[in-house]
């Protein structure tokens, strides 16, 4: 299967490297001590190095509150590197590209500095000035993103002058509900220009996600199918086996549906049933993607009860393993009602959807890690098959996956050989591991690169995170209502038992993931 997208495979250095170089930038990560940067930020821009992508001009600024000079930064993240790729290749005897990393290590600076002190970005303006093309990247808690936002505006750092552009990266989450996702918005773009806000999705950069658009519309095949006539219903599951592990504190005020369903699930979804595009340009992609989310049944009153099921990890086996509930994890409340599985019915008021539904599920300590959506096409009529010794017909069913691997299933029936006709199910299977070559990948490195050369393509819009909030708001006030319970499944299952008879009412069921 050929592969035309609008990206290039960022996770190969020899097709990374058929990309045009990025422009001469600093790279400013505040948080640069923290676990996203060692883990991912610096492999993603080591590998675009390796690729030739960074321009000699390039330079990477790491502001944190920890005190350390720029020889313990350089240390620190070179330890980092070198376990990042042995650990990704799956190979001990793996070594550092010595002489991409020193080129990197050349140009790692770093500022120690409270956020909330205008003096630290007084230092940092020195840092930085001279410099036309600045990045900042914000790897840190939520709180401080309107905190950074001023700060680097009072500074004067936000302002583009002489052709040069000042862009602020803000991970997720966008809020923690609309009211705070609009607050977020409103302070972000009092200071700055949407153009130079990019709200980073890490799902966005898989290749199997940006091939979803590939898959449909560059394929004749697909897209005039793609629509209620043909498609009886789509399942998306993010299944996670891992609990919370040391993250309880951040997780009790959060869960499942602020952590996932706003943000990662609905990009997917909206990937999956957005309008074709007048073209690739970023706002044009983005304008379609927001239509389809404001287009989605908000989950108000009945559907708020009758269409949503929450649940919560008990004590469980993975194999021969036992491991502890969700309310005996570290920093959680033994009482806690916090959803760490949550299941949903949703439908899209338009055209192309209307009458299908979308069921999205996703939880920890499931029984298998898995991310993958599928697409359940319409059954074929039976009347031909009636007298044969046919008694069903195999369903029709795409599978995207997404990951732990990557790429496209589609299953369908076709004669069993012999004199009889008798009908069996086969698939036909596509993994981009059997097509292209994948080297030791973050799933940032596209995202980095695009927001080096200006294409926000694959990140959020204002608009589109508000409208996010907006269905699941009304769902989020029914639990403070009491009105929403949370129901036991154990470790190690595929999760609640109210989450498959939602489903079975439907008489539908959930694919095994």
């Amino acid at each position: 299967m050929d592969q035309h997208s609008a990206h290039p495979d960022l996770s190969d250095p020899a097709v990374l490297s058929k990309a045009s170089q990025a422009p001469a930038c600093q790279f400013v990560i505040f948080g640069a001590g923290g676990d996203l940067t060692r883990r991912l930020l610096m492999p993603a821009l080591y590998n675009l190095r390796l690729a030739g992508l960074l321009d000699d001009a390039f330079r990477i600024i790491g502001v944190d509150m920890r005190e350390m000079d720029d020889g313990a930064f350089r240390s620190h993240l070179g330890e980092a590197m070198t376990h990042f790729v042995t650990e990704r290749r799956g190979d001990s005897t793996a070594r550092l590209d010595q002489d991409s990393w020193d080129w990197m290590s050349e140009r790692l600076s770093y500022l120690s500095g409270d956020f909330a002190n205008p003096e630290t970005f007084e230092r940092l303006g020195k840092l930085v000035s001279g410099t036309g093309n600045v990045v900042f990247y914000c790897a840190t808690a939520a709180r401080f993103f309107d905190v950074l936002a001023d700060q680097l505006s009072r500074a004067g750092l936000l302002r583009e002058e002489d052709g040069g552009f000042r862009r602020m990266v803000v991970e997720k989450p966008f809020g923690h509900d609309l009211a705070s996702a609009r607050a977020l918005n409103a302070s972000l773009l009092a200071v700055m220009q949407e153009s130079q806000i990019y709200r980073i999705d890490h799902y966005l950069g898989k290749e199997t996600v940006q091939n979803i658009m590939a898959l449909r519309f560059s394929n004749g095949i697909f897209e005039p199918i793609w629509k209620r006539d043909n498609i009886d219903h789509v399942q998306i599951t993010v299944a996670e086996t891992v609990g919370v592990e040391l993250r309880g504190k951040f997780y009790e005020g959060t869960g499942a549906m602020r952590d996932m369903v706003p943000n990662h699930i609905f990009q997917l979804l909206s990937m999956v049933a957005m309008e074709a595009p007048t073209s690739f340009d970023a706002d044009a992609v983005r304008s379609e993607k927001a239509k389809v989310i404001q287009a989605i049944h908000p989950l108000a009153g009945r559907a708020a009860v009758h269409d949503v099921v929450r649940g919560q990890y008990r004590a469980g086996h993975y194999g021969a393993d036992s491991v502890q509930g969700y309310r005996q994890e570290p920093d959680v409340d033994p009482l806690s009602s916090t959803e760490t599985y949550i299941a949903m019915k949703l439908g899209i008021d338009n055209w192309r959807w209307a009458g299908v539904p979308f069921y999205i599920r996703t939880g920890k300590r499931l029984a298998r890690r898995c991310t993958e959506i599928t697409v359940h096409f319409k059954q074929a009529p039976f009347a031909l098959f009636r007298d044969t010794p046919v008694n069903k017909l195999t369903p029709n069913i795409m599978f995207l996956h997404i990951q732990p691997t990557e790429g496209v299933t589609l299953q369908f029936s076709a004669k069993l050989p012999g004199p009889r006709v008798k009908l069996g199910g086969v698939s036909m299977n596509f993994n981009y591991a059997d097509y292209f070559h994948e080297g030791p990948s973050t799933g940032y490195e596209t995202l980095l690169y695009d927001c080096l050369v200006g294409d926000a393509t694959l990140f959020q819009r204002a608009d589109n995170v508000e409208a996010g909030w907006s269905i699941v708001q009304p769902a989020l006030d029914a639990w403070d209502a009491g009105h929403i319970h949370v129901h036991p499944y154990a470790a190690g299952t595929q999760g609640p038992d109210e989450s498959a008879e939602m489903l079975h009412r439907d008489h539908r069921s959930w694919l095994a993931c």
